[in-house]
């Protein structure tokens, strides 16, 4: 009776937004996951198989089964830590299925906080699933349920957490989120007359650099929110905040807020239109233009 929803979240973005993120959905991290696993198991195949082509040109079969599970170990750690800062908390199987690693305080998605998620994976799923493999007919029982319930325990955390959120995600403070396919709406700024409203405020190229298309997404949200006395001092705070980031010195009036926003909506919109038609995209004010 009046639980919050366990697949939403709130998030409050630095500019101090609310934004309502859908969670990762068990079955949606676990064919991320098993995608990565695929692409994974394939680069440590193709080292095997050099490692074997090794001890038949004469080196030592020990020696080429080390090695190989040595690069086993820089491929699955390398794989995850690679693709999640270079393409900003997503792995190929996160890309395809749609989800995201994000702070779950709201900040930014640090180095740090992706090592350390990445790194704890290696004591709570490969290390033991591992040792696990290794045992052989030998191996006491106890041993055996051991490692196995060690494996099952650390895998299936993300089923029965509140927020879906394995041991990595708890030690580096992330969460994983959903990101469903959506456009921007039609354009808040296209008048219903012919001839277009003239702008009050003009801004400079590197003023509109200090945002993306997500930061632009969440303006427009805002801005179609109808008008109240809440919905006023929530634009007179955002204008304050935007204000701040990209150096605008003159004083924008308090009755001019939703103005300088729409102004502001506009001119951000027709710059990151016109930067895509180059193949510059900026997806957020912590990314570069590519």
């Amino acid at each position: 009776m009046g639980a919050p929803r366990r697949d939403r979240r709130v998030l409050i973005t630095p500019e101090g937004v609310a934004l309502e993120l859908s969670l990762a959905g068990r079955g949606e991290r676990l064919i991320a996951f098993a995608i990565d696993l695929a692409l994974i198991a394939a680069g440590i195949t193709v080292f095997y198989f050099v490692a074997e082509s090794f001890a038949v040109r004469g080196g030592t079969t020990a020696a080429a089964r080390t090695a190989a599970l040595f690069a086993a170990f820089l491929v699955r750690n390398g794989y995850f830590l690679h693709f999640e800062l270079a393409w900003r908390g997503r792995t190929p199987g996160k890309r395809f299925v749609g989800l995201r690693v994000i702070d779950r305080s709201g900040g930014e998605l640090t180095p740090g906080a992706i090592l350390a998620r990445n790194l704890i994976r290696e004591a709570e799923f490969f290390l033991p699933l591992s040792l696990f493999l290794s045992l052989d007919s030998d191996a006491g029982t106890w041993r055996q349920l051991a490692l196995g319930g060690w494996a099952a325990l650390a895998a299936s955390l993300p089923l029965w957490s509140r927020e879906r959120l394995r041991a990595g995600d708890l030690i580096a403070g992330t969460g994983v989120i959903a990101l469903p396919g959506r456009r921007l709406s039609p354009d808040l700024t296209m008048p219903p007359a012919p001839a277009a409203r003239p702008r009050t405020f003009v801004f400079t190229g590197a003023q509109l650099a200090k945002y993306g298309a997500f930061e632009l997404q969440v303006l427009e949200e805002i801005l179609r929110r109808p008008d109240d006395e809440a919905a006023g001092r929530l634009l007179a705070d955002v204008c304050g905040r935007i204000c701040r980031r990209i150096g605008w010195r003159e004083t924008v009036p308090p009755g001019e807020a939703r103005r300088f926003l729409t102004d502001f909506y506009a001119a951000e919109r027709d710059d990151l239109e016109r930067g895509k038609l180059y193949g510059k995209l900026r997806a957020d004010k912590n990314s570069p233009a590519r």
